[in-house]
């Protein structure tokens, strides 16, 4: 029995030429038989390709079997020949159907090398994944042509199948230090100045040498009780990010909507009173203020969604697509407990189930968009019945798994909120009056996988909803 006849692939005039739904769909015979071979002659080859190949991507369902008798003696550390893997299709009572020892002796006497077993693998792989978007465009179509009521649902089902097709296409694999050191001493300034960015800086100079900016890849959690100000400390990390490191921005807001969040930002940035601006109630000199700060935020790439109900899995799709736009180097997220979950995660029985399925959800994002994914997160009120009222890791509202997701968790906490100036005056009373915490605001890293924790201080202006630095007010004032 010789090299079965069908091993030619189809050239790209062919495929062309042939109506859309009579195609072959795209597959290299020629390819997959180089990868058997390979392995038949070369059994140390299968640690090359076992990392991302499968044997449902080749096209030829016999060849699939080959690979997967070859993948069955490796997992049982037995070597691997053609009389080996012979014996193991025999046993599975497919010897016969893949082509009997002539069909493996001849991919052998055919291609007795295994050089070059990487690039045939990688061409197996990929005719796969387009034979999976085939796939998927089908569903898609017939989802289409039922027409349900609901589209968001045929949006979101089909972005998932795209995803689900998207995260098995990894090539990635071990990689030595020593190719990571050279490329970065080889980095052009187009790379480096893309590498600047793999931080992107809160705009906060104590908190950003304590962290050493905001990771990519990384889910930071910023939790605080209501009315602390995680919503002005988030817009102004965006605000920071987007003008300051010229960042694409998504903020998603469940919360408040896109005219109230700019509203803040632009009090923030022109420091006129949110109330009065709303108003309409600025002086002239006021005015001159907003209109420069509406020119600098203007110019800064920050998206709003501020959808009041939205699913992790809409988040994912929306965020898929602004990356696919215009690009992304931050997401931000108020607040994790308002996001909903998925399918059989969607449940109010199990809360905790829910909510771990949202970090889990989070932290893959970021991995897969390779930006930071900032959360902020409501606390339980367990806080306010401590002395001192500080929080902790086990404030995290409605899951253990938020801690565990997290590189980063990051606390905010205002004193004044709970202690009168009478109150702290008697639980200090060797500090003068005049040190009372009015407008400070403590921000305590209080987990960070890869770094240090610790505690900085920021002043928050509640007229404007703004976090400043302590040390840059204190040198303006003076």
């Amino acid at each position: 029995m010789g090299i079965d006849p069908r091993s030619t692939r189809r050239s790209p005039d062919s495929l062309r030429a042939a109506p859309l739904f009579e195609r072959l769909p795209p597959h290299d015979l020629e390819a997959e038989e180089a990868v058997l071979a390979a392995l038949l002659v070369d059994p140390e080859a299968i640690y090359r390709v076992a990392s991302f190949l499968k044997p449902s991507d080749f096209f030829r369902e016999q060849n699939g079997w080959i690979y997967e008798a070859c993948l069955d003696l490796w997992a049982r550390d037995e070597g691997i020949n053609h009389v080996t893997v012979a014996h193991e299709l025999a046993r599975k009572d497919r010897l016969d159907a893949a082509g009997g020892y002539l069909y493996l002796a001849e991919l052998v006497q055919r291609l007795p090398t295994s050089a070059g077993i990487e690039h045939f693998a990688h061409i197996v792989k990929r005719d796969a994944t387009y034979r999976g978007l085939i796939h998927a465009a089908a569903a898609i179509m017939q989802m289409a042509y039922e027409a349900p009521p609901d589209v968001e649902t045929v949006f979101r089902r089909s972005e998932e199948l795209i995803a689900r097709l998207r995260s098995g296409e990894s090539f990635r694999d071990f990689v030595h230090i020593r190719d990571v050191l050279q490329a970065y001493l080889e980095e052009d300034a187009e790379a480096a100045e893309r590498r600047r960015l793999d931080a992107i800086r809160t705009g906060f100079r104590d908190l950003d040498v304590l962290l050493g900016g905001l990771k990519r890849s990384d889910l930071i959690v910023i939790g605080a009780r209501p009315s602390v100000g995680k919503s002005s400390f988030a817009l102004g990390i965006a605000r920071n990010a987007a003008v300051n490191e010229r960042a694409n921005v998504a903020f998603f807001s469940l919360e408040m909507s896109a005219e109230q969040l700019a509203i803040r930002l632009l009090s923030a940035e022109s420091n006129v009173d949110s109330t009065r601006l709303r108003l309409g109630q600025q002086t002239e000199l006021e005015e001159r203020r907003i209109i420069r700060a509406t020119g600098v935020l203007a110019e800064a790439n920050i998206w709003f969604d501020d959808s009041p109900v939205l699913s992790v899995a809409e988040l994912r799709s929306k965020a898929r697509r602004l990356a696919g736009e215009h690009g992304l180097d931050l997401i931000i997220v108020d607040y994790l407990q308002l996001l909903q979950a998925d399918g059989i995660y969607r449940t109010r029985e199990n809360r905790v189930q829910e909510i771990s399925y949202i970090s889990r959800t989070l932290k893959s994002l970021a991995r897969e968009l390779d930006v930071p994914v900032v959360a902020l997160a409501q606390l339980s009120r367990a806080i306010e019945s401590r002395h001192p009222r500080i929080p902790m890791l086990s404030d995290l509202r409605d899951s253990g798994s938020i801690e565990q997701d997290a590189d980063i968790v990051i606390f905010l906490n205002r004193e004044e909120l709970y202690v009168t100036p009478e109150q702290w005056a008697m639980q200090h009373p060797d500090l003068p009056e005049s040190a009372y915490p009015k407008g400070i605001a403590q921000v305590i890293v209080a987990k960070h996988r890869n770094g240090p924790i610790g505690t900085v201080e920021l002043r928050f202006k509640e007229r404007f909803a703004k976090f400043e630095d302590v040390p840059l007010v204190e040198e303006e004032s003076a």
